[in-house]
């Protein structure tokens, strides 16, 4: 299967999912994992008539949506693959919804195509950015204008970096991942592309900008939760709680005093239970999660405090699960919906006026993959 990250052991359910997102766990994606776009947003009386974007982009067989970006109700991107058993047959898929469906948009200057895309970010309607991998063992790198999308050719970058996240705001974007092992940001701007590493054991997830010169990565090192901040242009380490067995998979940005990462524990049991931090403006703090087995991949925000966090639920595989954050604590908000013999995991999030939309997959008994799309509880669930 594809390179990734080496890392410690993890239990099956794990396993799977890193099959997809070419690491034990998610990006992160993201992510997911960009402030809030600053493009003004349509009012709900403007899209009250929009059709509800439906469950699934019907991506082709054994399909599955890593992550998502809305730039307002009828203006999603979301990014996946198909063919997620097969690394020779594997395709990268580029989806939108428009307020009506869900249609498939080509990358062109392509000769190799993309094995699988894991992130997706948007620093406005005409500049659309996406990062994975392709069939040529490189990174992949797509920039779109919100018609169609083109590779990259990120000269910077070599065989062997791996991508997991990227953000975007007007005159910059920055891709995170690993390059020998060792936390990488790749960082594009009108003056062209620069690599940067961390000299530790890691490997960064996640990723949200505040501005150009503001943002925060996240990811983990040997030592556990790993945060890097982005101040004045120069990314430094960032002081977070110890907590053993600890690492983060994607972060949101308010604002330059208050962003949330989320991800998980390692319990000496095998199994893995939510973890999530908060800045303040001044300190990162561990924030009270339900303590039950879980594990969290995407996580986003409306702007005015309330959060929602997204992943998979072992006690209960058949059902999405969201955590959402509001007055003051995280409660479970979706649990209920069909049940049977199948696995559910939403691997990304995102948030514009009116509506909050995840995405991720679904595994029937034969192990058969299913993309899918869940709409959860937006502005009227206060």
């Amino acid at each position: 299967m594809t390179r990734r990250p080496s890392r410690r052991a993890a239990p099956l359910c794990v396993l799977l999912t890193g099959l997809l997102a070419g690491t034990l766990l998610r990006p992160t994606s993201a992510a997911h994992a960009q402030a809030e776009p600053s493009p003004a947003m349509p009012s709900k009386a403007a899209t009250a008539d929009l059709t509800p974007p439906s469950a699934s982009a019907r991506l082709r067989v054994d399909g599955s949506l890593s992550d998502i970006v809305a730039l307002g109700p009828d203006n999603v991107w979301a990014v996946g693959q198909e063919g997620v058993w097969d690394d020779w047959q594997s395709r990268g898929v580029i989806t939108h919804w428009d307020g009506r469906s869900w249609n498939a948009v080509d990358i062109r200057n392509d000769a190799s195509g993309a094995g699988r895309l894991r992130s997706v970010a948007a620093a406005s309607p005409t500049e659309l950015w996406a990062v994975g991998e392709g069939h040529d063992s490189r990174p992949y790198v797509v920039r779109g204008d919100g018609s169609s999308f083109d590779r990259v050719d990120v000269g910077e970058l070599r065989a062997g970096d791996w991508l997991g996240g990227v953000a975007a705001v007007p005159g910059r974007v920055v891709a995170v991942g690993s390059r020998d092992g060792q936390p990488m940001i790749a960082t594009g701007t009108s003056s062209g592309w620069t690599v940067t590493g961390r000299d530790s054991r890691g490997t960064l997830y996640g990723v949200a900008l505040v501005s150009a010169k503001e943002g925060w990565a996240v990811g983990e090192t040997t030592r556990g939760p790993f945060v890097l901040r982005l101040s004045g242009g120069k990314w430094k380490p960032a002081r977070v709680p110890r907590i053993k067995g600890g690492f983060l998979r994607d972060v949101y940005a308010r604002g330059a005093r208050h962003a949330v990462a989320i991800g998980g524990v390692y319990r000496s049991s095998g199994k893995i239970y939510p973890l999530a931090l908060e800045w303040n403006g001044k300190r990162w703090s561990r924030m009270r999660v339900p303590n039950r087995a879980a594990e969290l991949y995407g996580v986003t925000g409306d702007g005015d405090g309330r959060l929602w966090a997204v992943g998979y639920d072992p006690a209960r595989p058949q059902e999405p699960f969201v955590l959402r954050h509001s007055g003051g604590r995280w409660r479970t908000e979706r649990g209920g919906g069909a049940g049977g013999d199948r696995t559910v995991r939403l691997q990304a999030v995102t948030h514009v006026t009116g509506l909050t939309m995840a995405v991720g997959h679904i595994v029937d008994r034969s192990g058969r993959y299913t993309d899918l799309i869940e709409t959860v509880g937006g502005d009227e669930a206060a």
